[in-house]
Parts: structure tokens; sequence; C-alpha cells
């Protein structure tokens, strides 16, 4: 057993299953070990493991709404129209926006988006919107009110989001917050959105692990997934039990942190960039 190998699986696993649906972004987080440590990449399975075990977290926690939201969805199509049945052609209609960017940007991404000073500028630049976004809510709004227009502007909000260090969730909520919404509804507007996001992540991930990629081991993919997974399960529940009460400003207070940290980096070891 490769002991350096499992403190690394477990590590990144906890990272992307915490920072995952925290407005904290994963790829900020992701590229700290990678750069401070020298840790080689896990592979494209590995990515596809810890995505899939955030999405089985997700879909468990909210797996009474995906049941109900699907049966009216199907009666909706028969002409059978209820709150749960607006709310998922709102939340296919939300996905679109980040389905058209991955698309057409995703190449562009990957070649420049994952430099230390573009995730630290955006981690910056987006933890100041969150801020203010905050601190200007009016919270006049619950889920039950959202309309086709503000699916379409927090769509857009997490199409955006596919540039490394803005946070997919942060840009939703923050989206949200400004459209009015009370913070409760905003982060689980958001979470029912990363769903078919991270489903078609996962789908365009698998599609790209090549027959003879070296990869992990089958039961380090698995440990790595059931972390990502469990931790995922914990920030959604904490997250909503919680976010009502202390609000976006401390991970706004984190990410100004960590951005500084990641500027810090940039500039003192220009070879990790």
């Amino acid at each position: 057993m490769n002991v350096s190998e499992w403190i690394q699986v477990t590590v990144l696993a906890l990272i992307q299953g915490l920072s995952e649906f925290l407005p904290i972004s994963s790829s900020a987080h992701l590229i700290l070990p990678a750069q401070l440590l020298s840790w080689e990449d896990q592979g494209l399975a590995f990515d596809v493991g810890v995505h899939l075990g955030t999405l089985v977290a997700v879909l468990i926690y909210f797996r009474h709404d995906i049941q109900q939201m699907f049966v009216a969805w199907i009666k909706s199509i028969k002409g059978q129209h209820s709150p749960e049945g607006v709310l998922s052609w709102l939340v296919i209609l939300g996905t679109i926006p980040a389905v058209i960017a991955g698309a057409l940007f995703v190449n562009a991404i990957e070649t420049w988006g994952r430099s230390i000073l573009v995730i630290a500028s955006t981690t910056l630049f987006f933890a100041a919107v969150m801020g203010w976004a905050d601190i200007k809510r009016k919270e006049d709004r619950a889920l039950k009110n959202i309309t086709v227009k503000d699916a379409i502007w927090i769509g857009v909000a997490q199409a955006v989001s596919i540039i490394p260090g803005t946070s997919r969730s942060g840009a939703t909520i923050t989206m949200a917050l400004l459209l009015g919404f009370d913070r409760a509804s905003a982060a689980r507007f958001s979470f029912l959105l990363s769903i078919p996001v991270t489903f078609g992540a996962c789908v365009m991930m698998a599609s790209r692990v090549s027959a003879g990629e070296a990869m992990l081991p089958m039961h380090m993919l698995f440990v790595g997934a059931v972390i990502a997974g469990v931790s995922a399960w914990m920030c959604i529940h904490l997250f909503l039990k919680w976010i009502a009460k202390i609000g976006m400003m401390p991970f706004v207070i984190y990410r100004l942190l960590l951005g500084v940290v990641l500027l810090f980096i940039y500039f003192t070891f220009p070879s990790m960039s």
C-alpha cells in the first residue's frame, strides 16, 4: 500500500466534496496541494469518481424533492401543471447556459484558465461581488416565486462559473440574492441546478478517459468517491441549516484570504505558476 497515494486521494477527495457546494471554489483549492506539494494529477478517472460521489450526495439529500419534481414534470408534459413541475422545467432551463458555455469555451478554459493568477483574480473579484450581493440583499422572495427570467439569469451565472476560481454555487447563489431571493431558497435552487451540470460533467470526463490511460486502482477510486460523497452530503446539510443565520460573509472573508495567499504564491514562487 502506497501511503503517499492514499494521503493524496483522501485530501483531494475531501477538498472536492467540501468545496463543490460551498461558495469557495473547488478549483482554487485543488490547485494548492498540487502546486505546493508537487502532487501529480490523479487522472480523469479520479475526477470522474469524486464528481460521481458529489452527484450521489446531492441526489440522496434531495431525493424526495427530485422524486416529486420528476413525477410533476411527467404530468406537466401531459398538461397537468403544478409548482413542482414548473420548478423542474426551470431547472432544465437554467442548465442550458452552462451547457452552451461548456461546449464553446471548455478548450479555452483548459488552456489559459488554470493558472494561479487567473484563479487568484477570480477568487478575489467574485468574493467582492458575493459580499456586495449579501449586503444588498432584500430576501423578499421564496423559491415558489421563481420565474423563467430568474432561472435564465441564475443559469447565466452558473455558465460564468466555468471560469476557475469563480465557484458554481457562489455564482448562482449570488445571482439569486441579487434577484431578491432569501438565502435558503437561493442555496436550494443552486443545489438542484447542480444536478444536471454535475451529471453532464461526469459524462464528458468519462468519455475522455482513454482505454490505455494510467489510473489509480479501482478500490482507491471507490474510496475517493465515497469520501467526496460523504463530505459533500455533510456540506449540503450544514450549509442549508446555517446559511440563513451566517450568510455569505464568512465565505467572502475566506475567499479574500485565499486569493491573497494565491497571489503571494504567484509572485513569490513564479516557477509554480
